[in-house]
């Protein structure tokens, strides 16, 4: 919902400036949840001026052909990055946002335990979630390209960054390229956001590390399973992708536009992922 530091617009004006009819836009926000007003204890829609240039956006789109569904998707994706810059990277997303999260140095074993615990726990029990993560490069997403393949059957969405030299569309998650100059491109991260199972882990590689087995390499790390924090993390994904280029991030992003509601977490999945980790982790440290 838009928080109004002036009055606002009311419907009227809104379809004055846009040239809709105020019909038409109460017929899109029943549809489609846009636009969405603030409203006044009296019920009565009031709107931000920037609402007029993200309609007026949607209207451009759907008269050069898209569909409004994915005119809407977009436009609202616009919006949502101009009006708040891109996420460097989730880990710095997370620590910006929610500095109570607890930091751990963890060895790259002992991340992958914790990156397969919530990728089965997630083929388990979430429903069509929106599904990220990013693996520094492409030598590395390779050995987990077939479990992602198989993930993505599954997921609402997903994608994988990395220093790809081939992003061509194939079967399974969407591929997003990181510039060399990307934070991300140090980050190792797992997003599941999902209402049934929101999990979050990111880490950054310590530098310095050269001459380290690739299993004992550090990382500065910090996971979650607050849904909030989730959202964030995966909208900084989303936002990555976005700026990338990659057309399929902005129907997620419209998605991700809103914060999730106050839900009690799902103790029954949480202690099942926590299972898994124990069990990754003992076979990993073999």
């Amino acid at each position: 919902m838009n928080t109004l530091s002036s009055p606002g617009l009311t419907i009227g004006d809104l379809a004055e400036q846009t040239g809709l009819s105020a019909a038409t836009l109460r017929m899109w926000e029943q549809r489609h949840g846009f636009p969405t007003p603030a409203r006044l204890a009296s019920g009565h829609r009031r709107y931000a001026e920037a609402d007029v240039a993200t309609v007026r956006d949607v209207v451009r789109r759907r008269d050069s052909g898209v569909r409004l569904d994915v005119a809407i998707a977009q436009a609202t994706a616009r919006a949502l990055a101009q009006a708040e810059p891109p996420a460097p990277s989730v880990y710095a997303e997370l620590r910006r946002h929610h500095p109570h999260l607890a930091s751990n140095r963890l060895r790259k074993s002992t991340l992958l335990a914790l990156s397969w615990a919530i990728e089965d726990e997630f083929a388990a029990r979430a429903t069509r979630p929106h599904l990220f993560g990013s693996f520094q490069d492409e030598a590395t997403y390779l050995p987990a390209e077939e479990r992602w393949v198989e993930l993505a059957r599954v997921a609402g969405s997903a994608f994988v960054l990395a220093a790809f030299d081939d992003v061509a569309p194939r079967p399974g998650p969407v591929r997003v390229h990181l510039p060399e100059d990307a934070p991300m491109r140090r980050e190792w991260t797992v997003v599941c956001d999902s209402p049934e199972l929101p999990a979050a882990l990111t880490a950054w590689e310590l530098p310095g590390q050269s001459q380290v087995r690739d299993r004992d390499r550090l990382f500065e790390a910090v996971w979650t399973v607050e849904p909030l924090a989730v959202r964030h993390a995966a909208r900084a994904c989303a936002q990555v992708a976005s700026a990338a280029g990659v057309t399929e991030a902005a129907p997620v992003l419209y998605d991700l536009a809103e914060d999730p509601t106050d839900a009690a977490t799902d103790l029954a999945s949480v202690t099942a992922m926590f299972n898994r980790v124990v069990t990754y982790v003992d076979r990993f440290g073999r």
